[in-house]
């Protein structure tokens, strides 16, 4: 099935944003190729847009928050509805195209998810719902997994795909939602506003991200049972405490990979026992190297 995508997306009518879409309930999804260079480029939309890089790079300018940041692979961008973004491809070209998947969101599709979210799991003092503002981050290897997932889907002729999709969907949607949540939760500990017990969990984590975990003390913390905490982080976080913690070393890695730093101390400094464990680790969520995303990083940043 991806092979007739491919055949799809070889039909080239236009060198800039040349697009392949596909339509099912609630959702739209898009990909475009970009095969020469451009500025300026404008994208707007009545729903929500999550878009996903796949190759390639991009520098998005949003006048309405003063934003202008590159945009590369394995990141997430995601458009309020009504927000216009600008964009430019420096890297584009015809043997190398700047690609991107778009998924737009129907506003009701997004509120019905959070209301299952805060009506199946209620989180004292936490209430998910979609807020209009831009969202740019780098995303994990789960979420990466289920943009390929949805591509796939898209791309079948299967009885049960929108059955699958809906299921996709709902997933993405939720990821979103739990990602505005962190980060509302991550500006309270910042600005020293603690109040529920997850937030106090996780400020105790963040302050040191070599530590061992320890689950008892972090459930005492949260005035919680060790099962409740376990429910309540996963619901709210998307991952597992240990998971969480694992992935904000590699997240503080890539970041200072980007810096120019060398794998070796980065290991070291996060406390990994040996570059290696790192390495691994490293290209099993990013699937690549940590040296390779350096490089790749650089070059992009230089091009």
């Amino acid at each position: 099935m991806l092979e007739q995508l491919n055949k799809q997306r070889r039909k080239v009518s236009t060198l800039v944003e040349n697009r392949v879409h596909f339509a099912a309930k609630d959702v739209e999804l898009s990909i475009y190729d970009t095969y020469e260079n451009a500025q300026h480029i404008r994208l707007c939309s009545s729903e929500v847009l999550f878009c996903g890089m796949l190759t390639g790079k991009k520098v998005m300018h949003v006048n309405s928050c003063d934003y202008h940041q590159p945009f590369l692979p394995n990141e997430s961008f995601v458009l309020a509805p009504k927000q216009a973004v600008f964009i430019d491809f420096p890297t584009a070209r015809i043997d190398k195209p700047t690609t991107c998947l778009a998924i737009e969101i129907s506003r009701d599709k997004i509120a019905a998810v959070a209301d299952m979210l805060n009506y199946a799991h209620p989180i004292q003092d936490v209430q998910f719902e979609y807020h209009s503002q831009l969202v740019h981050n780098e995303h994990n290897v789960q979420t990466q997994q289920l943009l390929n997932r949805l591509i796939q889907l898209f791309s079948e002729n299967d009885s049960q795909r929108a059955f699958y999709i809906d299921l996709a969907l709902n997933e993405l949607v939720a990821r979103l939602l739990q990602q505005q949540s962190r980060d509302f939760l991550f500006k309270q500990i910042n600005q020293g506003h603690i109040s529920t017990g997850i937030q106090a969990a996780l400020e105790q984590m963040q302050q040191d991200l070599t530590q061992q975990l320890d689950i008892e003390q972090l459930s005492k913390i949260a005035c919680m049972s060790r099962s409740k905490f376990f429910e309540q982080f996963k619901l709210l976080v998307g991952t597992t405490p240990q998971q969480w913690l694992h992935g904000q070393k590699l997240m503080s890695a890539r970041k200072q990979l980007q810096q120019g730093k060398s794998v070796t101390s980065i290991a070291f400094s996060l406390g990994f026992s040996h570059p290696s464990q790192l390495s691994r680790s490293f290209k099993k969520a990013f699937n690549q190297t940590p040296k390779q995303y350096q490089t790749q990083y650089i070059n992009k940043e230089n091009s």
